[in-house]
């Protein structure tokens, strides 16, 4: 018992000890704080990432449970400017921790200036294409270019073909789109020399219809006008019109066609399916018509057999050749 009683005060007297030292002593009064610092900007950050993730979700379940077929302008922006700002508020975050972590290490400041220019200076040349991006794409969300979910054409610097595909995140710095294939581009925004946007507002199928030079173009354009006429009665395009196709008349001359064009406005980034349905509805109407396309192959002509000849007249008939 007394053993028990020597090493259980010996351990005591060392654990006292030990937190009157000075390691003890940074640790409660400066250890603790840099520790409650840095879980504070974890629990921060994730509550900033997860307040822009219910934000999006309830943007999105808003748009599912509504009667539109398309995202507005305001819905885009705003899911665009949550992202933005749950970034910006973590970099901000961290850097504040950053600057008190610091503070309670008592580093000197002063110190610090020689190397911080130095470090300024090569980040400024290092770095020079994130400053471009993050400017880029502060210019992308103010200037409401794109947004979330928008079909868009970006045209890259040193790539000579286009992106093209739908918006899945915009930040300050990058881009994200899937394209049709179902893969994801990611864009830094300083890159992007030109953007085009498919699916802002309203948008415009456009058809090109060839027919033969020979055709009756009276008729042909009064066929089109009663397929125009009677789109907006079909049951796939009655609530992707904006209002009824119109036939723009004679786009180019070739020497074996005519090429017309139909054009409809249409809910934005909706014109690609009103294009292919409008065109099933104009080749109906004109095979309906008798009119065949420029280009379709003519119909075949089936060989009509010889009568069959008797083994009589066979005979007769090599007798005749004989006797010649």
């Amino acid at each position: 018992m007394t053993t028990n009683t020597y090493l259980a005060l010996d351990l005591s007297d060392q654990w006292h000890s030990f937190w009157r030292g000075q390691i003890g002593e940074w640790i409660i009064t400066r250890g603790l704080r840099i520790a409650m610092w840095l879980l504070a900007s974890v629990l921060l950050a994730r509550f900033f990432t997860w307040t822009a993730r219910r934000i999006t979700r309830r943007l999105d379940e808003g748009f599912h449970e509504s009667d539109a077929l398309v995202r507005s302008e305001a819905t885009k922006h705003r899911q665009a400017v949550a992202s933005v700002i749950s970034w910006v508020s973590i970099a901000i975050l961290y850097v504040v921790v950053a600057v008190e972590v610091v503070g309670i290490l008592q580093v000197p400041v002063a110190s610090l200036v020689a190397p911080a220019a130095v470090l300024g200076a090569a980040l400024g040349f290092g770095a020079q294409r994130i400053v471009q991006d993050l400017l880029s794409g502060f210019f992308i969300i103010t200037e409401r270019q794109y947004g979330f979910g928008d079909l868009v054409q970006l045209t890259i610097t040193g790539v000579a073909k286009d992106a093209t595909g739908t918006v899945e995140d915009v930040t300050l710095r990058v881009t994200k789109l899937r394209s049709s294939d179902g893969e994801v581009f990611t864009i830094p925004n300083g890159q992007i020399v030109k953007s085009v946007n498919l699916s802002k507002d309203w948008a415009r199928a456009v058809v090109d219809i060839p027919v033969p030079v020979a055709a009756d173009l009276n008729q042909v354009n009064h066929v089109l006008h009663d397929v125009c006429n009677t789109a907006t009665e079909d049951a796939r395009l009655k609530d992707l019109l904006l209002d009824e196709p119109s036939l723009m008349g004679v786009e180019s001359i070739e020497p074996e066609k005519v090429v017309l064009r139909m054009v409809a406005r249409t809910l934005p980034g909706k014109q690609f399916e009103v294009g292919r349905q409008l065109r099933v509805l104009v080749v109906r109407a004109l095979s309906r018509a008798g009119i065949v396309s420029s280009g379709e192959t003519p119909p075949t002509v089936a060989a009509i057999p010889a009568p069959a000849t008797s083994a009589a007249g066979e005979e007769a008939a090599q007798s005749r050749e004989e006797s010649r």
